[in-house]
């Protein structure tokens, strides 16, 4: 693996404009088998009463969930394509910051299952996603 502040700093610069950039989510960690990212919770990512929009929580769990992933093929050769997510939304969320982390059930050479759990700053658990990936060629 490189170098772990490379990985963070490619990760928090790639692409111009994407939803992960709209939502301000961030990298903030990197293991051989893990990867986590935080996210702000404010009134942009409420739904009308007032608290965290499951899809933001599922944004924030795909995010993590496909580049973990992408950290693991050959880009060159293979691209990583969700076809799978299903998100529990376990505890509601009003504001503060919500951090993810992502860690492979399976990886294999043509399908990769992540396990992705967003906790509160408290460490309380609220949403539980698994996601997979197919590795296709490119």
């Amino acid at each position: 693996m490189e170098n772990r502040e490379e990985i963070l700093h490619k990760l928090n610069t790639w692409g111009e404009e994407s939803l992960g950039k709209t939502l301000d989510i961030v990298f903030t960690d990197v293991t051989d088998e893990s990867l986590s990212a935080m996210m702000p919770v404010t009134p942009k990512i409420h739904q009308p009463y007032g608290i965290m929009h499951g899809g933001a929580s599922c944004v924030l769990a795909e995010t993590l969930g496909s580049c973990l992933s992408v950290l693991h093929v050959d880009i060159e050769k293979f691209a990583p394509v969700g076809t799978n997510i299903n998100s529990n939304h376990l505890r509601s969320k009003k504001d503060g910051i919500v951090t993810g982390t992502a860690r492979f059930i399976r990886k294999g050479n043509t399908m990769h299952v992540s396990e992705i759990e967003i906790r509160d700053e408290k460490g309380t658990l609220i949403n539980h996603t698994t996601m997979t990936n197919n590795i296709i060629p490119r």
